[in-house]
């Protein structure tokens, strides 16, 4: 069996504490220290810390509700401005091929937490699945999420 290391993410798998909600948890944090690009009026814009590929974003109400029904207008509205300029912001610095975008809404539906809404954008490439996650059950991310936070925070700061 090869072996594919990535211990930099030992970090984050020791301090996984799924009882603390992070979309209520982590804005209450330093930028830097939570991975937070962007800050809005009702949302904010953070790194997935488990990406699918590099530049996973997602963007979470400050307010914690479970399923976007609940969502106040201005909410919305700023979420998908929010969207808008993430999608602008990762096609300047990846070059993607395509996005997937959506919201995981219950634990069935595949959502990590649950109890708060939040919109997943994923860029994705050409070629981006191959033989690792399907034979080796194996994602290989390029590039590590400290340099994904640089690479991306500045564009977020001029924005």
């Amino acid at each position: 069996m090869k072996r594919l290391w990535a211990p930099w993410r030992f970090k984050f798998i020791l301090h996984v504490d799924k009882s603390d909600c992070i979309f209520c948890s982590k804005p209450k944090e330093g930028d830097e220290k939570a991975y937070i690009l962007h800050r809005g009026k009702y949302n904010f814009v953070i790194l997935n810390i488990f990406p699918y590929n590099s530049g996973h974003l997602m963007i979470a109400p400050y307010s914690h509700k479970h399923t976007v029904e609940l969502l106040t207008p201005e909410e919305y509205t700023e979420m998908f401005e929010l969207l808008q300029l993430s999608v602008r912001i990762i096609r300047e610095a990846y070059k993607p091929d395509g996005f997937n975008i959506g919201f995981n809404i219950g634990r069935v539906a595949g959502a990590g937490y649950d109890g708060h809404v939040h919109l997943h954008i994923v860029p994705r490439w050409n070629g981006d699945t191959n033989f690792m996650p399907v034979i080796g059950d194996v994602k290989v991310i390029s590039e590590g999420i400290d340099e994904t936070y640089k690479r991306l925070k500045p564009l977020f700061d001029r924005a």
